[in-house]
């Protein structure tokens, strides 16, 4: 489970810390933050798959992603005495990520390139990146670093080894010194980010594959988009867990059920709905009912992450379906630890409801992101 997560210099989010617990709710008024708070996470998962710079470039690239704001804010800027403007910079232009789990704790700085360096100016270059044990960083928990084009770990002796000194600006140590023998926690590390799993776009709309029919194969997993719906839903039924997913369907629609037909290599979600003579098809069912279909199949996934992310998943879905909706989240909540990013307060009700609940307040002042009523957690980023 992530204890605590640290974003420092993305977007809105100048210096965010915030612990966490099995089961969270990020809420605030539109513009707060919670769209960047979820997109920075995303952004530490794909650390794991070798994709950030790709990922901060698809954004507009490391100037598109920065603070805009001053390196901080004097007295006087905060009581309208004087207007917001630039200060005296003390610290480097940086981007960094950061996580503490259980077991250990993680921290990446991303930089700009020195001019006339880069091929591609916009992209930025990872400057430090470390991996200690224990929630706060320091010299004698460390336990692999990486600055500039060296990546060190330490042997059982306690001495530092180098393991790569020509590591590229673009390539995270994550990837590249993840080796069984001399850099197991690393590979342990990275592992388990990629196991986190992220749903924000499910697609409905008419010409949606999920309704269609498609090839089936076992799926424990869900993908992203939720084109394999029947093919999840099937998986679920096969692993044991029927009586879940029965329950959980008919929670949301009273004498609904749902089944899987065969078609060849090919499997269709069907619908029956109580009243009608014919069970309805995915190409039949309403945006809302498919989408909540979808979140069910992810969250009762026979695989389930160490980590769901789940972003306003109350999208099209009628009030009356955000309270079956909470206590589904709130059952998921005991095999994996979840997110939620939500501006819906039925929703944030009936999760309360149903589980403790780490609520997280976003506000935004003078255009930065701020976590109401929560003290900062202690955090010390990798040294460049």
């Amino acid at each position: 489970m992530i204890t605590t997560l640290a974003i420092s210099g993305y977007r809105s989010l100048r210096d965010v810390r915030l612990e966490l617990d099995m089961l969270n709710v990020v809420t605030g008024a539109n513009g707060s933050g919670k769209s960047s708070l979820y997109r920075a996470l995303r952004l530490l998962a794909e650390i794991a798959h070798g994709g950030i710079i790709r990922a901060i470039a698809s954004e507009g690239g490391l100037d598109s992603t920065l603070w805009a704001g001053p390196e901080r804010f004097s007295r006087t800027m905060k009581s309208g005495e004087h207007a917001i403007q630039g200060t005296v910079r003390k610290q480097p232009v940086a981007l960094r990520l950061g996580f503490v789990s259980e077991d250990y704790g993680y921290g990446i700085d991303l930089g700009l390139p020195p001019p006339l360096t880069s091929v591609f100016p916009h992209d930025p270059q990872i400057k430090a990146e470390s991996l200690w044990i224990g929630q706060v960083l320091n010299r004698r928990n460390e336990i692999a670093r990486r600055k500039g084009p060296l990546i060190q770990v330490r042997d059982k002796a306690n001495l530092w080894q180098e393991v790569l000194t020509n590591l590229s600006p673009f390539d995270s140590m994550m990837t590249h010194g993840s080796d069984p023998r001399e850099g197991a926690e690393l590979l342990l590390v990275r592992e388990s980010m990629r196991n986190w799993r992220f749903y924000d776009h499910f697609r409905t709309d008419r010409d949606a594959p999920l309704r269609k029919p498609q090839i089936g194969t076992h799926s424990p997993v869900l993908s992203s988009d939720g084109h394999d719906l029947a093919a999840a839903i099937e998986t679920i039924r096969a692993v044991g867990a029927a009586e879940d997913l029965d329950a959980a369907v008919d929670d949301a629609f009273p004498g609904a059920a749902i089944h899987v037909e065969f078609s060849g290599a090919y499997v269709e979600l069907l619908m029956q709905q109580k009243g009608l003579l014919r069970p309805l098809q995915t190409t039949e069912l309403s945006d809302g009912t498919l989408r909540y279909l979808l979140l069910i199949a992810a969250l009762l996934s026979p695989r389930p992450p160490s980590l769901m992310v789940l972003n306003e998943p109350e999208m099209s879905l009628h009030p009356d379906l955000l309270a079956p909706l909470g206590r589904l989240i709130a059952a998921a909540s005991r095999r994996s630890q979840v997110i939620v990013v939500s501006h819906a307060p039925e929703l944030v009700t009936a999760l309360e409801a149903a589980a403790p609940v780490r609520r997280i307040l976003l506000e935004k002042e003078l255009g930065e992101t701020l976590i109401r009523d929560q003290d900062k957690p202690d955090w010390e980023w990798p040294d460049r």
